[in-house]
């Protein structure tokens, strides 16, 4: 990412634009920049440039608008600089205090739109507080005075909570533990699942601690939307990752019969859903064949079959081998329509939202418990009817 250009848009004539003050750290990181170029050689920040002269203790101020100031002394500068403040701080933070130009850097600046916005607008927007989603998160930036910038990471469900009333941490690597569990105590295999438990927040983060807690709660998402910003996703498709399977999973690579990507949509239906994950899903069954099945909304995206994905698809495999039996049960149409009331609530999460009263519900508990007694035998069969053996392992 090339340094800004020289923009006639300058923060300093912004009235919006909150007081700056230039800390000492930003002006010495200026000296220490101009050190390292040949005289001449401008470092350009928005709205103006600086140069060292060839007299090496004198500066050049070269402003978009004309009004060249040359043969400045270090002091001189520094009160030039000291206008400029918010521009010279915005150039200090992602030059210095984030540095690598990176996915880290990158997110940085998208979190408050550095590579669209002026440094008058953002320094306005931040003064109110930028809010940005990533996944369950709600990221809000917020520059300080001296043009630092700090970072409120939590749950989007504490949107408005005062941080009084929320657990505060301020280690990032403290989400290792928050990201574990879900709002019920239960494990969460798969980071990236809408499950994040809520009611906590890390108030108040410099931009390498905020970066380092959004990939400590979603690994690798920064890395792989960097990746796919600059062009360099690489995806690995369903046959590719399947193929490379071994030991337990190397039956899945028998799971390809002719129309075998219709039985990737299921996977992929059942798996790769926004309501089951908020990856984006980039991977098909195979670089020429495309799944059916949408691959999702979500800002970062999923390049290749996870681990979650390979193991149901394990298990599926062998589920899917198995012989067609017939089987016939007496359904009354309304008991017809509640297994599949059932089905539905289980597959999309909904059985903690029905409420045990509520027994036009197909899938309430007491409706479920009325059918069961009803159909199943002592021994738990359906109908009566026995299941007969299957090829299961």
């Amino acid at each position: 990412m090339a340094e800004p250009a020289a923009d006639s848009t300058g923060p300093a004539a912004d009235p919006d634009v909150p007081e700056i003050d230039l800390p000492s750290d930003a002006f010495d990181a200026v000296l220490d920049a101009l050190d390292g170029r040949e005289p001449g050689e401008p470092l350009r920040f928005e709205g103006f440039v600086v140069a060292r002269d060839d007299e090496a203790d004198e500066y050049r101020l070269d402003p978009a608008d004309g009004d060249r100031r040359t043969g400045l002394t270090e002091g001189e500068l520094h009160g030039a600089l000291a206008e400029r403040a918010a521009a010279v701080t915005d150039w200090y933070v992602f030059e210095r205090v984030v540095g690598e130009f990176g996915p880290r850097r990158a997110f940085l600046r998208w979190l408050e739109d550095a590579d669209g916005a002026t440094v008058a607008t953002r320094y306005a927007a931040l003064a109110e507080g930028i809010e940005r989603a990533w996944g369950e998160l709600k990221i809000t930036a917020t520059v300080t005075d001296r043009g630092e910038r700090r970072y409120d990471v939590r749950h989007a469900d504490d949107a408005g909570v005062p941080v009084e009333a929320l657990d505060a941490y301020e280690d990032p690597l403290d989400a290792r533990d928050l990201v574990k569990l879900d709002e019920r105590g239960r494990y969460r295999p798969l980071k990236t699942a809408p499950s994040l438990a809520s009611g906590w927040v890390f108030p108040d983060l410099g931009p390498r601690d905020a970066y380092e807690a959004v990939e400590t709660v979603y690994p690798a998402t920064v890395a792989n939307w960097h990746r796919e910003r600059e062009g360099a996703l690489d995806v690995t498709h369903w046959r590719e990752t399947m193929e490379r399977q071994s030991g337990i999973y190397g039956v899945i690579k028998t799971w390809d019969r002719g129309e075998g990507h219709e039985h990737v949509n299921w996977v992929a239906e059942a798996c790769c859903d926004d309501s089951q994950c908020l990856k984006r899903r980039e991977w098909e069954y195979d670089g020429d064949t495309d799944l059916d099945v949408d691959g999702g909304d979500g800002v970062f995206p999923c390049r290749e079959p996870c681990s979650v994905v390979v193991s149901a698809a394990r298990k599926w495999t062998r589920l899917e081998s198995e012989r067609p039996r017939t089987y016939e049960f007496d359904l009354t149409p309304s008991e017809k329509e509640q297994v599949e009331a059932i089905i539905d609530a289980v597959a999309d999460g909904r059985i903690d939202e029905i409420r045990e009263a509520d027994t036009k519900e197909g899938a309430n508990r007491y409706r479920a418990r009325f059918l069961r007694a009803k159909l199943f035998d002592e021994e738990g069969n359906l109908a009566g009817v026995p299941t007969e053996s299957g090829d299961e392992e």
